[in-house]
């Protein structure tokens, strides 16, 4: 079971699905699966929900139900590097208090679309949304070997989305971390019998740690991160932090120019 999933973890294919995949890419439509490229709209959206049953997964609208379903159906999980995202609301007692309790719903509901909208286009899995804090797990079967990268750019899209580093005021203000490091990944049952896709383990307390120790507007991205995403920190801010709950000191960059890497992580 172990082997399996790190192959879906690290490959993104079920063998199953391998001669599905062949065929799906000849059928038109657009948006797809990122792992079986089956066509969710269009005539071949129709195809593929009438025959297989495919249908933008719940989990993550990037992936069908099918493959996301492979959590329920084998429980189990792999340990692999993946990289994290947590981003979460600065000032959320203080922006509760200045509005009605629908007024502040609205807002926290605003931020959760626009970070899961960018997470879900950069290929994350999300992992979770809870309170004010919204948490993507960029795994290589889906985001990529250049996973790390492609945290760090959402880390800075969600930024910019936001309302950051432009000539106002942010809409809301956020704080961010991004740590590549290795956890468990896979399926974990409720007592209620549902499943779901998570990750435990030390890199993504790592993670939650560094988010909830931004600054206003800022990403703090781990050495780790950092030298797997190959990216230059000639300009950057470093600094040694001390995480509650983490025994050793931490290294991390801060980043509060949201456009100050993407051109070399292109």
């Amino acid at each position: 079971m172990e082997n399996l999933w790190r192959t879906y973890l690290t490959t993104g294919e079920l063998e199953q699905e391998r001669r599905q995949r062949r065929l799906f890419r000849m059928l038109p439509g657009t948006p797809r699966c990122n792992n079986c490229y089956a066509p969710f709209q269009g005539t071949g959206g129709r195809i593929v929900r009438l025959v297989y049953g495919k249908r933008p997964s719940n989990l993550n609208p990037q992936l069908c139900n099918i493959c996301e379903e492979f959590a329920r159906q084998y429980q189990g999980g792999a340990e692999i590097e993946l990289s994290l995202l947590f981003a979460d609301v600065r000032g959320s007692t203080a922006l509760a208090e200045g509005m009605s309790p629908t007024e502040y719903s609205q807002v926290i509901n605003r931020f959760y679309e626009a970070a899961t909208h960018v997470m879900i286009h950069t290929n994350a899995l999300i992992d979770k949304i809870i309170g004010d804090q919204v948490a993507g797990m960029y795994v290589p079967g889906f985001a990529g070997t250049d996973h790390a990268r492609r945290a760090i750019e959402a880390a800075q899209e969600i930024m910019r989305v936001t309302g950051h580093g432009g000539p106002d005021e942010p809409w809301i203000s956020l704080g961010a971390g991004v740590h590549t490091g290795t956890a468990f990944v896979g399926s974990i049952r409720s007592g209620e019998g549902t499943a779901d896709i998570t990750v435990l383990g030390d890199a993504p307390n790592t993670a939650a740690r560094l988010s909830t120790s931004a600054g206003r507007g800022e990403i703090l991205i781990s050495e780790a991160a950092i030298v797997a995403a190959g990216l230059p920190i000639d300009n950057l801010e470093k600094q040694v932090l001390e995480l509650k709950g983490k025994s050793a000191p931490v290294s991390v960059y801060v980043l509060t120019n949201y456009s100050a890497l993407a051109s070399q992580a292109a």
